[in-house]
């Protein structure tokens, strides 16, 4: 490849290209995707001067390893972990100079799922619909990243900030979640409210960027059978036939038939992209 680009030496459990997703398209079934961590997205794209919506790569649990092909300035935010250049330690929330030829490693999240890679113009793939990023549930954009892969990086046109940290908060203890209740409460009985409420659920590890499910107990229902087919938002939490919340993520099919209990803000849903299987979920009635 003659341009700008970087080899994937080490793709990671699960590491897709994200950028600010592909709105505007749910009529047509297609989600909206991109970045589950959407602060660290944008502050990843910061530190190596790119415009906010430049592609990065997302990671999940495990990071990844690249080696670039040209000189270039990365930046690795979310999820801490450490970070080396050809086995240099390198700083995580910075911007980082990666000479060409050398491997970048994005090691294993000490904390969190998602850490997010920048590089200095972007990730350079074929958008669709609009977006780079890639959307698991319909398979549009990017495949996830395969060992050998060869990504195409776009020009920097701006100069990074200076090489400093950037302070960032780390995942909680405990996944807290204020809930909109509706549009399908009524379909729950009263003691599922105070069940949801009561804090007794955590992160399963089936959770994926489709969304986060849970374990703990069942919510109890006050009417039989299922829903025709609605639409489903971001952020919504569907009770499937085991009654175990499931809340969508940006990968949520766009339409569902299963009863919606409520819905979490957008705001709070960058922690529960950053929540680990095991930790604790509280769910809280708002408004």
């Amino acid at each position: 490849m003659s341009g700008p680009a970087c080899t994937v030496v080490r793709a990671g459990l699960l590491t897709t290209v994200q950028d600010l997703g592909r709105p505007g398209h749910a009529h047509l079934g297609v989600p909206h995707s991109g970045a589950l961590d959407r602060p660290a997205h944008r502050l990843a794209n910061r530190l190596v001067g790119n415009l906010e919506d430049a592609a990065t790569l997302e990671t999940t649990l495990t990071g990844c390893a690249l080696r670039v092909h040209r000189a270039a300035v990365v930046a690795v935010t979310g999820a801490p972990c450490p970070v080396t250049v050809d086995g240099r330690p390198a700083p995580w929330g910075a911007a980082v100079r990666v000479p060409a030829g050398a491997v970048l490693e994005v090691g294993r999240a000490t904390a969190g799922v998602r850490s997010h890679v920048a590089f200095g113009g972007g990730i350079d793939v074929v958008p669709v619909l609009g977006s780079r990023s890639t959307d698991v549930l319909s398979g549009l954009g990017p495949a996830p990243l395969r060992d050998g892969d060869v990504l195409p990086l776009g020009a920097c046109h701006a100069a990074p900030p200076p090489v400093d940290c950037v302070p960032q908060p780390g995942p909680a203890p405990e996944l807290v979640l204020p809930v909109l209740l509706g549009p399908r409460h009524d379909w729950f009985a009263a003691a599922a409210l105070r069940t949801l409420a009561a804090g007794g659920y955590r992160v399963s590890a089936a959770s994926n960027r489709i969304g986060l499910r849970t374990e703990g107990p069942a919510l109890e229902r006050s009417r039989d059978g299922e829903l025709p087919s609605e639409g489903m938002v971001l952020g919504a939490i569907q009770v499937p036939p085991d009654g175990r919340p499931v809340l969508f993520l940006a990968d949520h099919p766009t339409t569902g038939g299963y009863p919606v209990i409520g819905v979490v803000p957008r705001r709070h849903l960058p922690a529960a992209a950053q929540a680990a299987p095991g930790t604790p979920v509280r769910f809280t009635p708002a408004g």
